[in-house]
């Protein structure tokens, strides 16, 4: 069902990707051993939700601060990056959704990098 509020950044499919990768993480992280709760499982989780929470902060602000913002979740999306890579390592998950979680990655971080450089363009003609 959707909500009679709506806001404008919900419409960015980068949003809508980061919104999604983070229930993905989500789901990921409660197969981890216990011991991990409030280790590695904390901080994925935690890094995954950060990249729609930052689009999301920035997006109101001025031009500069969106930037800001999308240079934030690029670093929290870095993060995912390390963490995937530590639950392989860990034998937590596997090489091929290591290699998934890398493609998501990969596709947010892009889409968040043509977002800001558009910005930045739009910012030079003004």
């Amino acid at each position: 069902m959707k909500s009679n509020y709506h806001f404008k950044f919900e419409d960015l499919i980068v949003y809508q990707k980061a919104m999604d990768f983070g229930e993905i993480v989500d789901a990921l992280v409660k197969e981890f051993p216990n011991h991990e709760l409030y280790a590695l499982s904390s901080q994925f989780r935690r890094a995954a939700d950060s990249i729609a929470l930052n689009i999301a902060e920035g997006y109101p602000g001025s031009d500069a601060q969106f930037v800001k913002h999308i240079n934030h979740a690029i670093y929290s999306a870095n993060e995912c990056v390390s963490c995937s890579t530590k639950a392989k390592r860990r034998l937590y998950i596997n090489f091929e959704k290591d290699e998934e979680n890398r493609k998501l990655v990969s596709e947010l971080t892009k889409m968040m990098s043509s977002l800001r450089k558009k910005i930045l363009e739009r910012n030079k003609r003004n």
